[in-house]
């Protein structure tokens, strides 16, 4: 099975509980079990809240990009009893200097903001694997893939 959906948002912080909502109901076709909903929404609001929040600085005029995809996982033999569900959410703002600092828990680049520091914490904590790219002035691309049994 491949399916997908994507989803442009203006980047406001008002949108980031209608991105969870959306990539939530558009898995739910897999009958995830309620705890694996609530870490793929968890995932999703920290990657948006950080896209708006550090990608763009809080510029309502620009876009967050949110592509989510499912697959039948029947090509991994160890992992056939499974589906693959990757998400991505990709701003074009700052982009990230120093990735590896960034996922450091508690470090923060709006500490103006009294931000927490632990939103890369956060996706690790709930998805099965995550990935950052970023290139400065470029923007940041995060991938997020969670496993949801069949």
């Amino acid at each position: 099975m491949q399916n997908s959906m994507s989803l442009t948002l203006s980047s406001r912080s008002s949108n980031e509980s209608f991105a969870r909502v959306a990539v939530a109901a558009f898995i739910a076709q897999l009958d995830p079990t309620l705890e694996e909903i609530s870490d793929v929404k968890t995932a999703v609001s920290e990657a948006v809240t950080n896209a708006i929040i550090h990608g763009y600085n809080e510029d309502k005029n620009t876009n967050v990009v949110i592509n989510v995809g499912i697959e039948d996982n029947e090509e991994d033999n160890n992992d056939n009893d499974k589906y693959k569900v990757t998400i991505s959410i990709i701003d074009y703002g700052c982009g990230i200097d120093n990735i590896d600092q960034a996922r450091e828990p508690l470090y923060t680049s709006r500490p103006d903001l009294e931000r927490s520091g632990m939103g890369f914490s956060v996706m690790e904590s709930f998805m099965d694997e995550l990935y950052v790219d970023s290139s400065r002035d470029k923007g940041t691309h995060i991938k997020m893939v969670k496993y949801i049994k069949k």
